[in-house]
């Protein structure tokens, strides 16, 4: 049997967990609370922080993510936020571009992470998601390297268990990215399904990750799989832990390739629950 191996990183204490080949339960939040979500299990990023997206990432808004009947709520809003000093202050009434490049955050969010607090080693993710419906919307379940151990991205890896955008609503994209296979390159490893109800109806996402294989689920089903077939890290370094992000972006480089509509929003990305096992 594997052991639990706890290690203090900093602060807080992290949770490393090398999963095996059983169904131990090791990781869940149901979202049963009220407010925003529980610190002993997410933290938050915080501003703008890649692909050009227009959202500016809030901590602990709960505007922007709150728990409520059983479901965890990640808003984004056209609610022209004020930065001042890199740190989301107040409303403020403009959407402009010009302004948004001078202090503005006409669109807010949140993303929500594990980092620091559980990350995991081979294990199997389940996400219960209903995602938004709006031109611009880009929502996403994903895992980054707890540790740049082989370098920066996309050195030490990346895992897409789910990515969502509005202008092509009914289809859910699964994709790694590593030093040989990436996007950059144009070469990286990624698979595309229809899911016509990804907007009106909840969904399993699930994603199981062994030494040797990674495979995606689409409500149970079996959708994609990438094996292991070089043992150089630049193709494989997925040996290391990885912590889990859910995020909910809106324009960018994907999200908004055809446009945005600040009209539709604001819009919900729900998630009922997240389940983590050996």
């Amino acid at each position: 049997m594997k052991k639990v191996r706890l290690f203090l990183l900093s602060m807080p204490l992290c949770l490393l967990i090398s999963c095996g080949s059983t169904n131990e339960l090791v990781f869940e939040d149901n979202f049963d609370g009220i407010g925003i979500p529980d610190t002993s299990r997410w933290n938050y990023e915080e501003g703008y922080l890649r692909n050009g997206e227009l959202q500016y990432y809030t901590v602990a808004r709960p505007e922007n993510c709150y728990q409520k009947d059983g479901c965890l709520h990640i808003v984004a809003r056209n609610d022209s936020a004020w930065i001042e000093n890199g740190r989301f202050c107040k409303p403020w009434e403009n959407t402009t571009d010009t302004l948004r490049r001078a202090g503005m955050a006409p669109v807010t969010s949140a993303s929500i992470t594990t980092r620091g607090i559980a990350e995991w080693k081979y294990c199997r993710i389940e996400v219960r998601a209903k995602l938004p419906d709006c031109l611009g919307t880009w929502p996403a379940i994903w895992m980054m390297p707890a540790e740049d151990h082989y370098g920066t991205w996309p050195k030490s890896g990346e895992i897409d268990i789910m990515e969502n955008v509005g202008y092509d609503l009914g289809k859910v994209h699964y994709a790694i990215h590593t030093e040989k296979y990436n996007h950059m390159k144009n070469n990286q490893r990624r698979h595309t399904v229809d899911c016509p109800t990804v907007a009106s109806d909840f969904h399993i996402y699930g994603f199981e990750w062994r030494a040797d294989k990674l495979t995606w689920y689409l409500d149970g089903v079996e959708k994609y799989s990438v094996t292991k077939e070089e043992t150089d890290w630049e193709a494989w370094p997925f040996d290391r832990p990885f912590y889990l992000i859910l995020n909910f972006a809106f324009g960018g480089g994907w999200g908004g390739n055809q446009g945005v509509d600040l009209g539709c929003l604001p819009q919900e990305y729900i998630i009922d629950y997240v389940r983590v096992y050996r």
